[in-house]
């Protein structure tokens, strides 16, 4: 059995144990070091004044740095000079060629105390035109800090990488034409790269490329002035034969076309040929006698039908007065009595 002081004890036992106390759950933790809330002021503006297009956005996407230099300004003959040959973006423009005239103007420019960046900052949209000064205009506002970063955006989006690989393509399968000199043929190899400055391909496969894209004259041209085979030579070597051989003009003779000669007993022409030939020159001489100016008509003389002169019936003299009519009466009574008698001796 359970006595009155074992209760009592185990009562005291448990009223020595310390309550615990359950904080209530906060849904939102509040963050620390947090700022109260701004009390702003009532806007007091009108309705006209909140309806107002707003003025922010409008500035220029190039950011020309802050010139500190006295009495700096850019003269309206600088200004003409660039605009001179503007660019459009047009497919046969090229852009590249447009970067380097406008870097050798602005390069001789000098101004003290001023960054040549911040001339060609200011000059270049003074060069575009068109299609890429509506390119321009549309950039962000003050997203080209650098004359590099234009130079960048202008050249990516002018230059397409489906441009560079049609002409990589070009260089890679350039071939010389029929009718064209060793000169001509390195000219327009050299065109193709210069369009293309980022074409990627090393000297070596440069020279490898152009050399097999000759005709064999020329690749053997070019193997007796290297004393063998062109190919066996450094890349140097073979660059400085190519620009020796290439001063010359007509390294190459071009194909030779037979010309007729205007005679006919010229050798070497076949009897068609000939006869070819006199065939053309009857078709222009008869053309050219259809040319010729018609001979003039000789004009109608009149003639008198009473008397037979150079003169009309009407200014005969042999009319004066009634003499006409009876003229004409006796010829009439004539011809009656001709044709009767005619008609009496037919029977």
């Amino acid at each position: 059995m359970r006595t009155r002081s074992q209760s009592r004890n185990s009562n005291r036992q448990q009223q020595q144990v310390p309550p615990t106390f359950v904080e209530p759950f906060n849904l939102v933790e509040p963050i620390k070091n947090q700022a109260p809330p701004v009390v702003t002021m009532d806007d007091n503006r009108t309705m006209a004044e909140l309806l107002e297009a707003p003025t922010v956005g409008y500035e220029d996407a190039i950011v020309v740095p802050e010139i500190t230099a006295d009495n700096f300004e850019l003269k309206y003959g600088l200004l003409t000079l660039v605009q001179n040959k503007q660019f459009f973006g047009h497919d046969k423009e090229d852009h590249h060629a447009h970067i380097c005239y406008f870097n050798k103007i602005t390069s001789k420019m000098k101004f003290p105390n001023v960054p040549s960046t911040s001339v060609k900052l200011m000059l270049f949209p003074f060069s575009l035109d068109g299609a890429t000064l509506i390119w321009l205009e549309k950039e962000p506002p003050r997203s080209i800090l650098k004359w590099d970063d234009l130079v960048s955006k202008f050249i990516n989006k002018f230059f397409p990488p489906s441009k560079t690989t049609n002409l990589q393509n070009e260089i890679t399968r350039f071939q010389q034409r029929f009718d064209e000199t060793f000169y001509e043929a390195w000219d327009r190899f050299n065109d193709l790269l210069r369009a293309c400055p980022h074409y990627g391909f090393l000297e070596l496969h440069q020279l490898d490329t152009f050399y097999n894209a000759l005709n064999s004259n020329d690749q053997d041209s070019l193997n007796s002035a290297a004393g063998g085979n062109f190919l066996d030579k450094m890349p140097r070597d073979c660059l400085r034969i190519i620009e020796s051989k290439s001063k010359v003009r007509n390294s190459r003779n071009k194909p030779v076309v037979a010309k007729v000669s205007s005679s006919t007993s010229t050798p070497g022409i076949s009897p068609d040929v000939a006869e070819l030939k006199d065939m053309v020159k009857a078709l222009l001489l008869d053309k050219k006698n259809q040319t010729q100016a018609p001979t003039p008509v000789k004009a109608v003389e009149e003639s008198c039908v009473t008397c037979g002169g150079a003169h009309s019936y009407r200014n005969c003299p042999a009319t004066d007065g009634n003499v006409y009519r009876d003229n004409i009466q006796e010829y009439a009574s004539q011809a009656a009595a001709a044709n009767f008698n005619q008609g009496n001796t037919s029977y």
